[in-house]
């Protein structure tokens, strides 16, 4: 075998071993952009989750608030009712 022709055989194998390097490289950038995206779309979910979590501790502030409200108002109805009671008696 002449000299030429084992580098052109190297050549080949070069190509060959480059295309392949060329297209796990191709496949390397499309799994990292679907990372990205995954990653993103992970990242909005837990910002909405957070939000919809903020929303629910203030519902949950709200509801205490209201009842602490109703537990007075009620106290002032039963007092009213008390005295109506003792005007009527």
């Amino acid at each position: 075998m002449s000299a030429l022709q084992r580098l052109q055989e190297k050549i080949t194998q070069l190509k060959t071993g480059y295309d392949a390097i060329k297209a796990e490289n191709t496949e390397l950038k499309n799994q990292l952009t679907n990372l990205s995206s995954s990653q993103s779309e992970q990242e909005m979910l837990i910002n909405n989750l957070r939000e919809e979590a903020q929303k629910a501790q203030t519902l949950e502030q709200t509801v205490a608030e209201l009842r602490r409200e109703l537990e007075e108002k009620d106290t002032e109805i039963e007092k009213i009712i008390a005295q109506v009671e003792s005007l009527l008696s």
